[in-house]
């Protein structure tokens, strides 16, 4: 039997059902590609960790929406919805329910403890990978079962329910007052769809049947967003609540495009939120997540362009915002300028987002177009901050720093109809068929026209039915599901389409965008997309392509309506 749900309907080996602020979420997804048979509760604190099976006691279909999940059969029904980030309510009626530890070992070192708590008469969890608790506790009906309480080794952990029920399940740390709620149910599921709904109206107030995936776009940030803990220093917008779900170095800068409109304080936490872990160089790390920093890649430095495409930067932020991007830029002119060299250098795929581009594949430390682009566009984006901090020799510097950085990508790494790579030791250049190679439309207007129509034209011949492949389509390299060898990107198209539009292409700029947001229409928001056949690639629940959806589609909205 299918329960009617007002929607967006979306299937949870897509998309995990979670609630803003959460730290876990229910879903069949356990670990990378892996796709368990039961739901879990899924907890990312300490990295990516099922915590609990979720078991119904008979076979049943499965219904999720942004405020309630639904297992129903002929005659019963199981409801969940989140009461706060760290609690979620479940009831049953006539149908029963197994939940159980997902790990059925215990060791002194992982797994988990199961007990009766006897100062409530709660069960709990107490999980070494994640170091945190579970409870759960009773609020009416009746535990049937409780399975290897206080054992120890392996063994099935858990309790049984049945018939009419209700329970809360918990995350917390050590300990916390006996669970109590005056709510209902109901009240429970109410106030989780309007607080959906106000997230929605806020990033898509243009939405309408023009738009039909912009719903579930708005679902799948608003699901995937943390409170702060751990290393995450505010509330972010992870990139999955399935296994990529880290913060990466230029993945939030869309995200923080998409939120500005609506969001604004949301938005600049997340274009911040790198930026709190800046290292003394000036880097930024390459990803940040619950318990875990990395800096041994960094990623491209976009946050120039960024800038661009949100509302001004808060008077109070100003100064402290062009610190920090400073800081970030001399770390690319300075520790990734080789000696006499204008042109800043990757160290590795890694460094440009673009891990195995076949920009790459001759050597790795590299001077790339795409890495000058950017950086010309990030010391524009300086030069207008010290303009507004009356700073008018900084301006001028950062002026004059963009325009020299300019003047050596065109005559250094411009072939007369291609932009080529050069090694960073060895000096020598070549071209790929990479859409790597032509981003350097991100320069628009700053380009001479043309370079601009030379690098239209080998953008409209990476085109697919869906949008523009990152491998040129009839290239040997070219593979359906090979990450930046051929698949669509989010980030990639949207860099493109602004590009194109910003240098007077605007009809195949407007023809990219059509196609990706009809891609994500027909086939979600997946990490990446196979160009030839526009199915979904690798997580399905991506932060940064829900948020392209977004931006483009309200681009696209705010075109017609002529704003």
């Amino acid at each position: 039997m299918t329960v009617a749900a007002s929607g967006p309907v979306f299937s949870l080996r897509e998309i995990p059902f979670s609630f803003h602020g959460s730290w876990f979420d229910f879903s069949p997804v356990v670990a990378e590609k892996t796709y368990a048979q039961d739901v879990h509760l899924v907890s990312h604190q300490t990295g990516m960790h099922p915590i609990l099976r979720l078991i119904p006691t008979a076979e049943t279909d499965i219904t999720a929406t942004p405020h309630q999940l639904t297992w129903s059969c002929e005659g019963g029904r199981i409801d969940l919805a989140y009461e706060t980030p760290d609690t979620v309510r479940l009831r049953g009626h006539r149908l029963g329910l197994r939940l159980l530890a997902a790990d059925p070992i215990l060791t002194p070192f992982s797994g988990p403890y199961f007990y009766q708590d006897p100062a409530d008469g709660s069960f709990v969890f107490t999980v070494y990978q994640t170091g945190r608790r579970y409870r759960i506790t009773l609020i009416y009906g009746q535990i049937t079962e409780q399975l290897n309480a206080q054992t120890l080794g392996a063994a099935e952990r858990g309790v049984v329910l049945s018939g009419d029920w209700e329970i809360a399940i918990e995350e917390y740390e050590a300990a916390r007052d006996p669970y109590t709620s005056a709510d209902t149910f109901e009240q429970v599921a109410k106030a989780a769809r309007a607080e959906f709904d106000a997230f929605a109206a806020a990033v898509a107030p243009w939405r309408s049947d023009r738009t039909p995936a912009a719903e579930l776009a708005a679902y799948v940030l608003w699901s995937a967003t943390v409170r702060p803990a751990g290393f995450v220093t505010r509330p972010a917008v992870l990139m999955s609540k399935h296994w990529m779900d880290k913060v990466w170095s230029w993945d939030h800068c869309f995200n923080a495009i998409a939120l500005s409109g609506g969001l604004p304080d949301l938005a600049w936490d997340q274009f911040r939120l790198p930026f709190d872990h800046q290292d003394v160089a000036g880097a930024l790390p390459d990803s940040v997540t619950h318990s875990e920093i990395l800096y041994n890649f960094v990623k491209p430095p976009i946050h120039g362009w960024a800038l661009r495409h949100m509302p001004p930067v808060p008077k109070g932020e100003l100064a402290e915002t062009y610190r920090l991007l400073e800081r970030w830029t001399m770390f690319w002119l300075t520790a990734r300028r080789a000696p006499g060299r204008e042109l800043a250098h990757y160290q590795h795929g890694n460094d440009s987002g673009w891990d195995n581009a076949t920009t790459f594949d001759p050597e790795r430390v590299v001077e790339t177009a795409d890495l000058a682009a950017f950086l010309v566009l990030q010391m524009r984006a300086l030069a207008r901050l010290a303009t507004e901090l009356s700073n008018p020799d900084a301006a001028a510097g950062w002026s004059a720093a963009a325009d020299r950085m300019r003047d050596a990508l065109l005559a250094e790494l411009w072939a007369g109809d291609r932009f080529v790579a050069r090694g960073a030791r060895s000096g020598r250049t070549w071209s790929s068929s990479s859409l790597l190679d032509l981003m350097p439309i991100v320069l628009g207007e700053e380009l001479p026209e043309p370079i601009r129509a030379t690098l239209a034209a080998k953008i409209e011949k990476h085109l697919t039915a869906f949008g523009p492949a990152t491998e040129l389509p009839t290239s040997e390299h070219y593979q359906d599901d090979g990450y930046w060898r051929g698949p669509i990107w989010a980030p990639s198209t949207v860099l493109i389409e602004d590009g194109l539009r910003r240098a007077g292409y605007t009809d195949l700029a407007d023809e990219i965008s059509v196609r990706f947001r009809a891609l994500c229409e027909r086939s979600g928001f997946a990490e990446n997309f196979d160009a030839r056949t526009g199915a979904g690639l690798r997580d399905r629940a991506y932060t940064w392509t829900a948020g392209a959806y977004l931006m483009l589609s309200a681009a696209h909205e705010g075109r017609r309506q002529g704003l």
